[in-house]
C-alpha cells in the first residue's frame, strides 16, 4: 500500500508485473491507521509491514522495513510459521 494516486500504483504493478493489484491509498486513513504516518499530511508512508493470518488477526508486525532485504525475511518467517502449525 502506498499514498501514491490510483494510476501511479496501477503504473508500477504493470512495470515489475506483480500478478496481484496494488491498494492505493491516497486519503492516507489506512496508512494512519496502522501507523505508516503520524497523521495524512505526509507526503510518503513510512516502510512497514504486517503479516496477517487467514482469521484477518496480526501474526507479526514489522515497524522499519527494508525494501532490498524483507521479501527473504517474511519468506523465512512464513516458513517458520509453516512449520509450527504443521502446515
Amino acid at each position: 500500500m502506498s499514498f501514491d494516486k490510483a494510476e501511479a500504483s496501477r503504473a508500477f504493478g504493470r512495470k515489475y508485473k506483480f500478478p496481484y493489484p496494488l491498494v492505493p491509498d491516497e486519503s492516507r486513513e489506512i496508512g494512519t491507521l496502522y501507523g505508516a504516518s503520524d497523521t495524512r499530511d505526509e507526503e510518503f508512508a513510512a516502510r512497514i509491514a504486517y503479516l496477517i493470518g487467514p482469521d484477518g488477526k496480526i501474526i507479526e508486525a514489522h515497524p522499519k522495513v527494508k525494501a532490498a532485504t524483507y521479501a527473504e525475511e517474511q519468506l523465512a518467517s512464513l516458513r517458520v510459521i509453516a512449520n509450527q502449525s504443521g502446515v
